[in-house]
């Protein structure tokens, strides 16, 4: 296995993430469009439960079998880590049965409850239940592929899965919007099943053709064959706290959904007021800080299993420099990206989203995308190292601070729901912080202070870019679609070119990039000789 066989897998999932953004982003639109604030609104407020029940039931336990899986391929022992796939499939095909059907029972009870505050949201609660089935018992696949370094099934399945899923999710909702706006919210919900059906039947039928094409690869096995009892201890004590991790997203969530909107209405606004505001946040600006969230999270994702080998055979310095790399890599493409969405806040809301309103909330909310990028890639780091309770404790702590401004500044009418916006980039400024503070206790200073500064300078200029080119072209053209896409393009071109000059990635790091390295450095030279 290469050095940066880890840099191999992030390219082919954040490849995969772009073309899933890209399609989800198109869908966002168009479902935006088609429902409005309200019904965006009712399909989050349906959202953060099925996630809370998807967490539950897959239990972390994808992370630990990429993390076992990993240690076994480490030490050439296949027949093992093939084992450790059956029995995590076992596992997940139960869980992911018993919350499905706990969910489809249990949504009446959340609405008779008052947990979820408007009984519209019923419909699309009980139509997300059956993907839970599907999403849970393709994590094991999903895990066993990534453990062995090996993306392309993983990417594969999520493009399938995405197409299906807003084709399914445009066509319900268009179709049931006849029949009022919570039908059309379902029947958005609804997509999320076929389109996971989908991708588990490609990755059923790639691992089958795998086994048929190296059937010698999975004979090798250890002297000592490990119990089904000592492997589920084992992947149990890794998945428990990573579950917490996975469990804590849609709680704190869920948790929002009990909080914002509530508190919205006692800053002064309506039920559906505060529905409307809180699908501009959850539905809109989460959507748009997620995009450049692709990149981390594919390079915490190959991050996991590439420490987990480099750990497993003792060798700390090359952990030391993947990390040094993804961080360089990770803020190369968040600072940036927190730039442009601050400064065009309202111009690409009004751009995609054909309203304006949704910009204070994207504007607030763009503040926390270095953080988030740096709390992934940390995460994975720690994962991979075995210290999968130290990202779930530091996200405790993180959540508790955010629970706590949300309550507090969302309220507040001249904050509102940027009072929940800048609690949440508070969550993640709090949890990435202390991440960094225990990776540099075990493994020291990762962290290229002078790479950073160079990628802050270069993202000011191409602030001033972007701010410059819009106020011209809006002048001469007057066209916000225009003008946004002049400036996102003028950026990304003043951006690359002032980032290496100034030293935020050198040459040799753009050469590590597999296959399109090379290309980069090639056109960066061709441009300096122009």
């Amino acid at each position: 296995m290469s050095r940066d066989s880890f840099l191999k897998g992030a390219l082919v999932l954040t490849a995969a993430g772009v073309v899933v953004k890209m399609i989800g982003a198109v869908n966002r639109i168009v479902l935006s469009r088609l429902l409005g604030g309200e019904g965006i609104g009712l399909y989050q407020l349906a959202y953060p439960i099925y996630l809370l029940a998807l967490s539950v039931s897959s239990a972390g336990l994808p992370v630990a079998i990429s993390i076992l899986v990993a240690e076994k391929v480490a030490l050439s022992d296949t027949r093992g880590a093939r084992r450790i796939f059956h029995i995590s499939f076992v596992v997940l095909t139960i869980t992911g049965l018993f919350f499905s059907i706990l969910l489809y029972y249990g949504a009446g009870w959340l609405i008779e409850s008052q947990f979820v505050r408007d009984e519209r949201a019923y419909y699309a609660l009980v139509a997300l239940a059956p993907a839970i089935f599907c999403v849970t018992v393709m994590s094991s696949y999903r895990g066993y592929f990534q453990g062995q370094q090996t993306m392309i099934p993983t990417a594969l399945s999520q493009i399938i899965e995405q197409i299906v899923r807003v084709f399914v999710m445009i066509g319900l909702a268009y179709y049931l919007l006849s029949y009022g706006i919570e039908f059309a919210a379902a029947g958005a919900s609804f997509g999320a099943a076929p389109g996971a059906a989908c991708g588990l039947l490609l990755l059923i039928i790639y691992e089958r053709r795998q086994r048929q094409r190296n059937p010698d690869r999975f004979q090798r096995q250890r002297k000592v064959k490990e119990s089904w009892f000592f492997i589920v201890s084992r992947m149990v004590r890794l998945a428990f706290p990573v579950s917490l991790a996975n469990v804590m997203v849609p709680v704190v969530a869920s948790i929002d959904l009990m909080i914002v909107p509530a508190r919205l209405e006692i800053a002064g606004y309506t039920v559906q007021q505060a529905t409307e505001l809180f699908g501009y946040l959850t539905g809109m600006a989460v959507a748009l800080i997620n995009v450049p969230a692709i990149l981390t999270g594919a390079l915490a994702a190959s991050l996991v299993p590439a420490v987990a080998q480099g750990f497993t055979l003792n060798r700390q310095e090359e952990v030391r420099q993947k990390l040094s790399t993804a961080l360089t890599l990770a803020n190369a493409i968040t600072v940036p990206a927190m730039c442009g969405l601050y400064l065009l806040a309202t111009p690409i809301s009004l751009m995609l989203y054909g309203t304006p309103n949704a910009g204070a909330a994207v504007s607030t909310l763009s503040l926390g995308i270095v953080f988030l990028g740096i709390h992934q890639v940390s995460t994975g780091v720690l994962q991979g190292l075995g210290h999968t309770t130290v990202p779930v404790v530091n996200m405790f702590f993180a959540a508790i601070i955010k629970i706590v401004l949300s309550y507090f500044l969302t309220a507040l009418p001249h904050f509102g729901i940027q009072g929940a916006a800048l609690a949440t980039v508070a969550d993640f400024a709090v949890g990435a912080l202390l991440n960094m503070l225990f990776i540099y206790r075990v493994l020291g200073c990762c962290f290229s202070v002078d790479k950073c500064l160079a990628t802050c300078a270069a993202a000011a200029v191409m602030g001033l870019t972007v701010l410059k080119t819009y106020d011209i072209v809006m002048i001469r053209v007057f066209s916000n679609t225009i003008a946004t896409l002049a400036s996102v393009a003028s950026a990304i071109l003043i951006y690359g070119i002032t980032l290496v000059l100034m030293g935020g990635i050198g040459l040799v790091d753009m050469e590590r990039l597999p296959r399109v390295g090379p290309l980069l450095v090639k056109g960066f030279r061709w441009v300096l000789r122009r």
